[in-house]
């Protein structure tokens, strides 16, 4: 939900806010909006939103623990560099990649609707997505700007109608459904506390529901529950563990075991944190690729 705005300047939803960002050297600057009356939503259509006037520390505290400011990435490169000469060749070029700390509900219902899907056409699936279901903030450049979707609006009884009209095709009884049974069962607390859980548990009651398999838990696992020991394995990750790694599988398709054993692999080759080892790995390949 980041776009380029401007030259090294991106602007996204944050914490039911919207920010511009933009870092410049080991600094990072911002601009939080202000969100919208209801009465001035009309006359504000392509006029630009005011800077909102925010607690600093709060401002602080959000960014610090959206990029995991906290962990240090210098130390991290050292260790998997010295257990990895491949790691060690590709990070030179890859400084500074971060697994960003999502919010549960958004990382979630964003992952079932990848399946099967490629980024751009993900990024507009979850763009209409906020504006049917999501509170809107503000209005910049004459782009409307909404919140990620509660839990209850996409639980709604004609919630997999409206999905299906957006063109979101069989993910949207997998959304709705997965909407249903987190607001019957877990609700949206409980699944924030799947954050203080064992990975294997966390694992285990995210692929109960709907439309959600091993590599998207894995993924909400390392991108909002903090599981960073989760290694999501796509096709991308099957390749590189097979050619670049030469990780003898027993199947020549991605299979469970197969899966698995990819994950314990990295696991002990990059220890606790190999889902951002794994992160950095697949940057260098997504760029190579392009």
């Amino acid at each position: 939900r980041w776009w380029e705005s401007s030259p090294g300047a991106w602007t996204g939803v944050l914490g039911g806010r919207v920010w511009t960002l933009r870092q410049d050297g080991d600094r990072l600057w911002y601009t939080v909006y202000d969100e919208e009356d209801e009465h001035e939503e009309e006359e504000q259509d392509g006029c630009p939103a005011k800077a909102a006037k925010l607690d600093v520390a709060e401002t602080d505290r959000i960014l610090r623990d959206y990029f995991q400011l906290d962990v240090g990435l210098s130390a991290l490169y050292r260790a998997w560099g010295a257990a990895d000469p491949l790691f060690r060749k590709v990070a030179n070029d890859f400084p500074g990649v971060r697994v960003l700390r999502q919010d549960p509900v958004e990382c979630l219902f964003s992952f079932i609707c990848t399946s099967n899907n490629h980024i751009s056409r993900i990024t507009a699936m979850i763009e209409r997505l906020c504006q049917a279901f999501g509170r809107r903030l503000c209005c910049l450049d004459s782009r409307p700007l909404h919140a990620f979707p509660s839990l209850s609006a996409l639980a709604g009884a004609d919630a997999e109608a409206r999905l299906r009209a957006l063109g979101f095709g069989y993910r949207a009884k997998f959304v709705s459904g997965s909407a249903r049974a987190i607001a019957e069962g877990l609700g949206t607390e409980g699944l924030c506390q799947l954050r203080t859980v064992p990975y294997a548990e966390a694992r285990r009651v995210l692929c109960a529901l709907p439309g959600v398999g091993a590599k998207v838990a894995d993924c909400v696992c390392l991108l909002s529950l903090d599981k960073a020991e989760a290694v999501p394995v796509d096709t991308h990750v099957w390749h590189i563990a097979r050619q670049r790694y030469g990780v003898a599988l027993g199947s020549k398709s991605l299979t469970p075991r197969a899966y698995q054993e990819i994950g314990d692999f990295f696991r002990g080759l990059w220890g606790l944190r190999a889902g951002w080892a794994q992160a950095v790995l697949f940057c260098a390949d997504l760029r190579k690729g392009q």
